[in-house]
């Protein structure tokens, strides 16, 4: 007797076929899409201005929208989760290919100094190259920030006058300029690239945010020491947390009445130097004494 393996339901192998088809289309779609931004460049001055403009916003939100965000919207409306899932493979599966190729037409840089060979090195190869792919699974959190900064600032902007920003000066990538950086190593720098100017945009926009709805220091000294970097305000003007509703609201007026709805620091405001909240007489004794004497330290 022989054991004879039960056949497949056509429908299974229909849906198969459509995955498949679905995923070698993406990758030839993806693969396309990059030969395009190789091809512009080298079509004269326009190419070159075209080119350009691709490489900062809103150029650049709709060339790696093309990249990561059309391949899953896509495969979701034509597979569901199942299409979801084939369109990261594809994503995945164009981007090694790329970087084969890259590196392939750039034998002398392949061979020269490389990051991600010395940090190899460093750290393990596997541990590296883990790492690596780890930093990308946060990409859908840097579009909702990119979204945010597109959909839900201007009202801001519109209802209280806070600061425009050209996104432009900060969402850009420029690393591909960068001599001998190819393939593995260029791949992931543009990622940081754009990931920077992101994070970077909306972090300045929330400092309007902050400044201006509530411009109290935190009760955590060791808190408004780290996040003063981003918030400088926090150094700069805002009440002391031991201060007044009083002082809160007599900040606020000096801050922001003249119309100027920029952080107390912001580039835009008419005086070089931010007005800086009015201590409280007991305020300096106890900042002193919490300098010298840190908590947790």
């Amino acid at each position: 007797m022989f054991f004879v393996a039960p056949r497949a339901p056509r429908g299974t192998i229909s849906g198969m076929q459509t995955l498949g088809a679905l995923y070698g289309s993406t990758v030839a779609v993806l693969l396309a899409g990059t030969g395009v931004l190789h091809l512009v460049p080298c079509l004269g001055a326009a190419g070159r201005r075209c080119a350009e403009a691709l490489c900062r916003a809103p150029g650049v939100d709709l060339a790696l929208g093309f990249f990561t965000i059309a391949p899953v919207v896509v495969g979701a409306v034509l597979a569901g989760w199942s299409g979801v899932g084939i369109a990261l493979a594809a994503e995945v599966t164009a981007l090694l290919v790329w970087i084969a190729l890259h590196e392939l037409v750039h034998p002398q840089a392949r061979r020269g100094p490389r990051i991600q060979r010395y940090v190899s090195r460093l750290v393990g190869r596997w541990r590296n190259h883990t790492a690596i792919w780890i930093t990308a699974l946060v990409v859908p959190i840097f579009w909702l920030v990119r979204f945010a900064e597109i959909l839900l600032y201007p009202p801001l902007v519109w209802l209280l006058g806070f600061p425009r920003y050209r996104h432009a000066d900060w969402v850009n990538v420029s690393r591909h300029k960068f001599s001998a950086l190819v393939g593995y190593d260029l791949i992931w720098c543009l990622y940081c690239d754009w990931m920077t100017g992101v994070w970077s945009l909306g972090t300045e926009m929330l400092r309007n945010v902050e400044s201006f709805w509530c411009p109290i220091r935190f009760s955590s000294d060791k808190k408004c020491e780290n996040c003063q970097v981003d918030f400088p305000d926090i150094d700069g003007g805002w009440v002391s947390a031991d201060g007044t509703m009083v002082e809160v609201v007599e900040l606020i007026e000096r801050q922001y009445a003249d119309g100027n709805r920029g952080w107390f620091a912001h580039p835009g405001r008419r005086t070089d130097e931010p007005v800086p909240a009015r201590p409280r007489q007991d305020d300096q004794p106890r900042r002193a004494q919490s300098v010298g004497n840190p908590p947790g330290r």
